[in-house]
């Protein structure tokens, strides 16, 4: 059995819920109007409900779900892009997050000044920075578009250097959503390569992918997210195959 480190994510009784605001009709807005204005008619959409887990430094763990099972937005709340409405979120160690392309990217800036900016919100000094540059730019392919605009890439380009940024950062914990959807195939490759480097060097990665038969590969444990609730956590394939015949069954 694998032995690993401290306490690398943890999350206890967590809840999310957000808002949707919505007419479901307009005789619905009439009548909510007639009565004053009295009662809500806005529809609360509960995400995560009581979410409980511990990630450990080393661990690979592939949060797997269907769609609206809540795997993103516990993905966001890790990263610290959201906050919980109940319970607690805790992270030890820098953390690097993919949750969306070009999440953290400034348009009007170019490709180098994005690098720069990212680089120092993930916690590196701007000589450290300096010394990887011309790594972060060789590993993106963007070259000579380095210093275009990046309101001008194309969304693979944001992926390409946005992934670059993340894995340069040499992170403890590092979080990927449906990130190596987008690219071309020889990219994505490459970043598989690079998720199981990190691995491999005792990274703790925390991985939402519908590539079943990647997260099979690059991970050792499963959680199962359904309706916002952790329904199984264990060895990743056994996971995998109960999510299998859930998607069956839906």
């Amino acid at each position: 059995m694998t032995s690993f480190g401290p306490v690398a994510i943890s999350c206890v009784g967590v809840r999310k819920q957000f808002v949707l605001r919505h007419t479901r009709s307009l005789k619905e807005a009439l009548v909510w109007l007639v009565k004053g204005r009295k009662g809500d008619l806005s529809k609360k959409f509960l995400a995560l409900n009581d979410v409980s887990l511990e990630v450990r430094k080393g661990e690979t763990v592939a949060l797997l779900g269907l769609n609206g099972s809540g795997k993103s937005t516990l993905l966001k709340l890790i990263s610290g892009v959201l906050q919980p409405d109940g319970g607690s979120v805790r992270t030890r160690g820098r953390v690097a997050g993919l949750i969306e392309v070009g999440a953290g990217f400034h348009h009007d800036l170019s490709g180098r000044d994005n690098v720069y900016l990212n680089g120092a919100i993930l916690g590196m000094s701007e000589k450290q920075i300096d010394d990887m540059f011309e790594s972060i730019v060789e590993f993106s392919e963007i070259g000579e578009f380095i210093d275009t605009e990046v309101k001008f890439y194309s969304s693979g380009m944001y992926l390409r250097l946005a992934f670059s940024i993340a894995v340069h950062t040499d992170p403890e914990v590092f979080l990927i959503d449906e990130i190596l959807a987008v690219g071309d195939e020889p990219f994505q490759r490459k970043c598989i390569a690079k998720i199981k480097e990190l691995a491999e060097k005792g990274k703790t990665l925390f991985v939402v992918s519908h590539d079943l038969d990647l997260v099979s590969t690059i991970c050792e444990r499963g959680v199962l997210l359904e309706h916002g609730k952790v329904i199984m956590d264990g060895e990743v394939h056994e996971v995998v195959g109960e999510l299998r015949g859930r998607s069956l069954d839906a």
